[in-house]
């Protein structure tokens, strides 16, 4: 198996036709679906349903796509690396982040470094916790900034110097918005909106002595963005960070902070015992911290 074959694959999983996948690829019908059979039979395994109109991915090759992509992801990336080398400093940092009060401090430093290195370009993903560990386990992240609680044990990590506070989201014209703080008693009569990662819920739970059996959770979340719809119909409450309502300047959403008071942190994170490229190992050091 070679990559051209990978991309081959990739290209009639993404058009769901023989016939159009062949005049992209500016190679023949039979000699694509040739290369895809001897695939499928290297592979042990049939990865298109041809029972169908149009050719539809199996289980199998579902799995096999996402697995296709992060390889030719890989491929491309370490191809960059290699010529690195040899050169100034250039090629490409894989970054996610997470959407908070951190976005701003990580673009800057993302700035920064380029009118420095011009020669390195940054591609940025955004993602929850989970997400972006994921793929920073997968390889298709070099660095992801997390807010906390994050599993560290496993990364080399640095500790960032931007706070986020924990609070309510709600409709600017809510009674509650004219409120100081909000405490857990308030929490059990609302509709709320979960964070949708367990270890944020839990945390939160510690520092307010919630009982999680009794909050009436409606929805969870894992990035604002869409159930931000549903704070403004006026019938939900999230629970989230400050950031959310900093980011999106949104004057018809109001957020306000918990007490007892929650604010956590957040984290560089990367691979131990990956060696990184030029272009990320010059990044510039903030507070170190790799226990």
């Amino acid at each position: 198996m070679d990559t051209r074959v990978l991309k081959y694959f990739l290209t009639v999983a993404n058009t769901n036709n023989i016939t159009k996948a062949a005049k992209q690829l500016h190679i023949t019908q039979p000699t694509l679906s040739r290369q895809i059979m001897e695939l499928e039979k290297e592979l042990d395994v049939a990865l298109f349903d041809r029972t169908q109109r149009q050719l539809q991915l199996t289980k199998a090759g579902v799995l096999f796509q996402q697995r296709a992509t992060t390889l030719l992801q890989l491929v491309d990336q370490t191809k960059d690396d290699l010529h690195q080398q040899e050169k100034e400093l250039v090629g490409s940092v894989n970054l996610g982040c997470v959407v908070s009060l951190i976005s701003p401090f990580m673009m800057k430093m993302v700035n920064d470094f380029q009118k420095e290195y011009p020669g390195v370009r940054f591609n940025v993903f955004d993602g929850d916790g989970d997400a972006l560990r994921r793929q920073i386990d997968e390889g298709r992240l070099d660095l992801a900034c997390l807010i906390e609680p994050v599993e560290a044990a496993k990364y080399n990590y640095v500790v960032l110097p931007i706070k986020e506070q924990w609070g309510l989201l709600m409709r600017s014209d809510d009674s509650l918005a004219q409120r100081t703080a909000i405490s857990k008693n308030d929490l059990y009569k609302l509709p709320l909106i979960l964070p949708h990662r367990n270890i944020v819920r839990d945390e939160a739970s510690d520092i307010l002595k919630l009982d999680q059996t009794k909050l009436n959770w409606m929805v969870t979340n894992n990035l604002p963005s869409n159930t931000i719809e549903l704070i403004r119909s006026g019938n939900y409450y999230a629970i989230g960070i400050k950031g959310i309502k900093a980011l999106n300047a949104d004057p018809e959403i109001t957020f306000i902070p918990f007490t007892p008071k929650k604010e956590t942190g957040h984290l560089l994170i990367w691979r131990k015992n990956n060696m990184l490229a030029p272009g990320r190992r010059a990044l510039p050091p903030v507070r170190d911290r790799t226990d």
